[in-house]
């Protein structure tokens, strides 16, 4: 049973955890899209194609007041796709007043919901081979990556299939992947098994056995909770937490944190992973641009506190701490460990299993970590190379007024070991140096240093440089600068944060810093899941 509002969690430290659910539920969002079958409007705007819902979202305001108190989510957008027209359609409304529409298409294919996957294998199992294959357990379906198929028609509208991938697990069986048009409810299977970019050499499997009968949070599934930290008399932490399927962005951002604050200040006004890549050795596989909102099971004990959140009586693991694709519970555990409140999530990109994880101490210390691991595949069998971007737009007590200073020892120049970056710029990070960067109020000089691990490696050092692009890059604040808008099946695929370094002032003003971390996997050599495949810098408080 979930509950509106809990308080638990105690620990040897004193440490109480309170959590309050927040905005829309999911069955509010469901009930919107079963009302919008019968929408006049939207029905005349399709005329006499069928379009499918997919999902429905809570929208937050665009570019909303910093500086005012904040709000739930007042509106929604539904994702409809039109296989006739090749179009994706998006209808916007009011959570107040969902009947009243605002309706555009587009040409970009959508993200697979995750009924739609299951429609393509309800036809997978109607096809005379295939479906034998599996009906007699010699073959298991799960979803690949990229998850969809696109193929551009000669009048150049793509289009677009569901990808099924097809899990040896007879003698005889072999690995495959193939595309579903749901419209003809047709199966294409492709040369080689598979899609040129999921096709490597060799034929085994690697990774983590796959569990292809637990559920996962798809997109737009609601879920956010006001989290109140105490200890003792003095509250030390409150911020508002966004589970995976619910958190902003092109393809979701993992755990969001938003509007944080330690002992009464404000530190980020949003915490966030908008963009994750990967590339292989040799472009054995992908490249690709993955999703961060497609939840998976992690291992949980506690009570339920709000939808996609358990509070948890012991900390809850993942498949790096397990290494098993099974677990208990959909969302986001949050336990005590020692001095830290740990929010952890599991999520799903195909074959690959991502652990979005924020850890936040008593002392005011902020650790954002990121684990990568991956279930069977033939592609994983190959040397790659993830990359992970967290934005971090902090608000040092205030908005405004903000700078950043970048510490080198020894010096770059002169004697002085700090120094001011007046203008928007991309850093790499520099161990040699005992490179940190420190964002602080101007005015009152509190402020937060960020500190690279060394695990988090060097963008221009990486074996598959120059696709990392970078490691650190500090900006001004805009608020349409959530991600660089490329899709989760791309290209392109690498990240496109250079394109807003165009030369605006930054000190004494609102900034953004992002900071990119690389994990080369190989399996070969250390396994598909390990708790020390994880990366992610500190954020310490300075004068606080």
């Amino acid at each position: 049973m979930v509950k509106p509002s809990a308080t638990g969690n105690s620990s040897a430290q004193g440490i109480k955890i309170a959590i309050k659910s927040f905005g829309p539920t999911s069955e509010e969002l469901a009930s919107i899209g079963e009302r919008l079958s019968l929408n006049p409007a939207l029905l005349d705007y399709v005329g006499h194609s069928r379009a499918r819902l997919l999902y429905v979202e809570a929208l937050e305001e665009a570019e909303p007041a910093k500086g005012g108190r904040p709000k739930p989510p007042s509106a929604f957008r539904a994702t409809l796709y039109d296989d006739k027209r090749h179009r994706t359609i998006l209808a916007e409304g009011l959570l107040s007043a969902p009947r009243k529409l605002s309706l555009t298409e587009s040409a970009l294919p959508p993200p697979p919901s995750d009924a739609e996957f299951a429609a393509a294998v309800k036809i997978v199992r109607r096809d005379a081979a295939l479906g034998a294959a599996l009906a007699g357990g010699q073959s298991e379906p799960y979803q690949p990556i990229p998850a969809l198929s696109l193929t551009e028609l000669p009048d150049g509208s793509i289009e677009r299939r569901i990808a099924v991938g097809l899990l040896p697990r007879g003698p005889n069986a072999e690995h495959e992947i193939v595309a579903v048009d749901l419209a003809a409810r047709a199966v294409t299977r492709f040369e080689g098994r598979a899609p040129g970019n999921a096709r490597p050499h060799g034929g085994g499997l690697c990774g983590v056995p796959h569990d292809a009968n637990q559920a996962t949070a798809a997109k737009g599934t609601a879920g956010q909770v006001w989290v109140t930290v105490t200890q003792g008399s003095q509250t030390l932490w409150r911020f508002l937490a966004v589970r995976p399927a619910a958190s902003s962005g092109t393809n979701g951002s993992g755990i969001e944190l938003r509007f944080v604050d330690y002992k009464g200040k404000r530190v980020l006004y949003r915490a966030h992973v908008p963009i994750l890549n990967v590339k292989y050795d040799a472009d054995a596989c992908g490249p690709y641009r993955d999703w961060q909102y497609q939840e998976g099971m992690i291992q949980a004990q506690g009570i339920d506190v709000a939808p996609g959140f358990r509070l948890c009586s012991a900390p809850a693991s993942t498949i790096m701490d397990t290494a098993s694709d099974t677990g208990n519970f959909l969302g986001v555990g949050i336990y005590v460990r020692g001095n830290e409140v740990v929010l952890v999530s599991e999520m799903e990109a195909g074959w690959y299993r991502y652990v979005s994880e924020w850890r936040l101490g008593t002392n005011g210390t902020i650790r954002p970590r990121f684990g990568f691991a991956a279930v069977e595949s033939q592609c994983v069998c190959n040397v790659h190379h993830h990359h992970v971007y967290w934005r971090l737009d902090f608000d040092i007590r205030t908005a405004g007024n903000n700078r950043v200073r970048e510490f080198n020892d020894p010096p770059l120049v002169g004697s002085s070991k700090w120094h001011t970056k007046s203008f928007e710029i991309r850093r790499a990070r520099d161990f040699a140096r005992k490179r940190k960067w420190r964002v602080e109020n101007t005015v009152s000089r509190e402020g937060y240093e960020i500190i690279p691990n060394a695990s988090d490696g060097v963008a221009g050092a990486e074996p598959d440089a120059p696709f990392g692009r970078g490691d650190v890059w500090i900006l001004r604040y805009r608020g349409s600068e959530i991600d660089d808008g490329s899709v989760a099946i791309g290209p392109p695929y690498e990240a496109d944060i250079d394109r807003w370094v165009n030369g605006e002032a930054i000190s004494n003003h609102d900034v953004v810093v992002w900071y990119g971390a690389h994990f080369t996997h190989d399996v070969d050599h250390a396994g598909p899941a390990h708790p020390d495949h994880i990366v992610g810098p500190d954020l310490k408080p300075v004068n606080w």
